[in-house]
């Protein structure tokens, strides 16, 4: 699975990307986010508040219920605001 970090979260993190082999036991997006947050303690800072993380499954928007699979490619970025 590749998980790509944008904006802050890429920042607080340090990488824009990572493979991952997707943990048994994690179905959802929301799930995954969990996992992720045990990677380190700068996944553990960024992914904190995850009512504020964006998620994009296979570049579709979706909610911390969309289900995950090991070939999928799923984003992480910060709310997006326009202007």
């Amino acid at each position: 699975m590749k998980i790509l970090y944008f904006a802050w979260l890429r920042t607080k993190i340090g990488i824009p990307s990572e493979t991952v082999e997707l943990p048994s036991g994690v179905t959802d997006v929301g799930g995954l986010v969990d996992w992720l947050k045990t990677r380190s303690p700068r996944h553990a800072e960024a992914l904190a508040n995850s009512k504020v993380v964006k998620v994009a499954v296979n570049q579709e928007h979706v909610p911390y219920d969309h289900p995950v699979a090991a070939t999928d490619e799923v984003a992480l970025f910060p709310p997006v605001t326009g202007g």
